[in-house]
């Protein structure tokens, strides 16, 4: 389930009127690169200690249900993962919760020809029935559970293995020991290669780490909420983990394609936070000034001057960005040719560490989610 269907599990209606079209994205003056000319991202990154993977990965989370609630066509979404591959990705990412299934089905069709080729990671810990894909209250992270959910992600993804499979959510009722005792069941069994953890407590990694390695850690991370600067990166630095950044375009919002005239689809989640409201909204945009500035000096897009960000801050950062449309997956992609002098940098940091960001990246009743500890194993 995605983040909308996360609020309709927990019985809460989100509120919100039409998102108006996304039409007055900023451009790139002459820049190209969101055509990506030579047809290839010329860089790769390593998740942990040898998962190779592209610089830029591609997230599909949205294409069975988009933010405003619309269903793309099925066949441009297969279309868009397979230029994506064409245009040297090949990390792709996914989860059972989308949809739920229906991305991993979505994202399995569409890879099956050159499945040997990319790296597919998904996730799971939702409680989602596997028979009917209802949506229960609450997680699930039991050993058997696991193991049930991971037999449905290989036939729905048409594969033999997950590359690396993440606990989407900390289950507060499992150990994180007895997680990880499954997770290397599957490992043995060829099932799994790699797996990370999703959005947990620091202390809940070390444990987890010191049983088997962990290979990257998900965390929603953008110029818009940098929460993980604080905790998880460093201790990603300190343990030798890469780092998946979701939402890493702040839900549209740094694209340029929210402003304060923009009003959110009924079951949209962005008119549930409180970071889009009338109120600080317009503080929020000053953000986006800044990197419209930039996109002209640099030019490119400000989808791409936030992408490039992400990746000058370490050289194990692979951000995920989600799109249903090919052009936006051009674009992003593109972000991989988008370099800052060591002054540059300094100078883009400071502007943009002089605007204060308002309001809060989720709903408490979501937010809750997050930063969770496993409990101990008696």
């Amino acid at each position: 389930m995605d983040r909308r269907d996360i609020l309709k599990t927990l019985g809460l209606a989100t509120v919100g009127t039409a998102l108006l079209p996304f039409g007055n994205l900023a451009k790139a003056a002459t820049s190209g690169f969101g055509a990506n000319e030579n047809g290839s991202l010329p860089s790769r990154r390593k998740l942990g200690k040898s998962l190779e993977v592209s610089s830029i990965g591609l997230g599909v989370q949205n294409m069975s249900r988009t933010y405003q609630t619309t269903i793309p066509n099925r066949k441009e979404m297969h279309r868009i993962i397979q230029k994506a591959f064409d245009s040297g990705v090949t990390l792709f990412d996914t989860a059972e919760a989308y949809g739920p299934f229906e991305c991993e089905k979505i994202l399995g069709e569409a890879t099956s020809s050159f499945r040997d080729k990319i790296v597919i990671e998904t996730k799971y810990g939702w409680n989602i029935d596997q028979e009917t894909g209802k949506r229960l209250p609450g997680l699930n992270s039991k050993p058997e559970h696991i193991k049930l959910v991971v037999e449905g992600i290989l036939k729905r993804l048409k594969t033999d293995r997950i590359d690396l499979l993440y606990q989407h959510r900390v289950d507060p009722e499992v150990p994180i020991e007895d997680v990880v005792g499954a997770i290397q069941d599957l490992i043995k069994e060829g099932k799994v290669l790699y797996y990370g953890l999703s959005e947990p407590g620091v202390e809940t990694v070390r444990r987890a780490h010191k049983i088997h390695p962990v290979t990257a850690i998900q965390n929603e991370y953008s110029l818009l909420w940098r929460g993980p600067e604080k905790k998880i990166i460093p201790l990603c630095e300190e343990l030798g983990i890469g780092f998946v950044p979701w939402s890493p375009l702040g839900v549209g919002f740094l694209t340029g394609a929210i402003d304060e005239n923009t009003r959110f689809a009924q079951g949209d989640i962005r008119g549930n936070e409180t970071r889009f409201s009338p109120e600080n909204i317009q503080q929020n945009l000053k953000l986006v000034k800044v990197l419209k500035d930039w996109s002209v000096k640099k030019e490119a897009t400000p989808a791409q001057i936030s992408l490039a960000w992400l990746l000058h801050q370490k050289p194990w950062i692979v951000p995920i960005p989600g799109t249903t449309q090919m052009s936006n997956m051009l674009d992003n992609i593109g972000a991989d040719k988008i370099k800052f002098s060591d002054a540059e940098f300094k100078e883009f940091n400071t502007q943009i560490d002089a605007v204060k960001i308002e309001g809060e990246r989720l709903p408490p009743f979501v937010q809750q989610f997050s930063d969770v500890e496993a409990p101990l194993k008696k």
